[in-house]
């Protein structure tokens, strides 16, 4: 059928030192450098790596989704 579409997810993590904005964004940045036709980014959980009682880094775990390429 023409109309049907079928897509991956897959999930990654991303960290960042100044926000979990910036996480995010370098996550999709990455991603889109090896993944072709990107679709929706879905934040699955935000936490925060600590040192010495100190934010020492914020991560941000998602859920990528992408259309897989149709066979020819």
């Amino acid at each position: 059928m023409e109309d049907e579409k079928t897509y991956k997810l897959i999930e990654l993590v991303g960290s960042s030192p100044n926000s979990w904005e910036e996480a995010v964004q370098g996550i999709v940045a990455k991603a889109s450098k090896s993944i072709r036709d990107l679709r929706v980014v879905e934040v699955i959980k935000l936490d925060v790596r600590l040192e010495d009682g100190m934010i020492k880094s914020y991560r941000a775990r998602v859920k990528v989704s992408f259309k897989l390429e149709e066979d020819e």
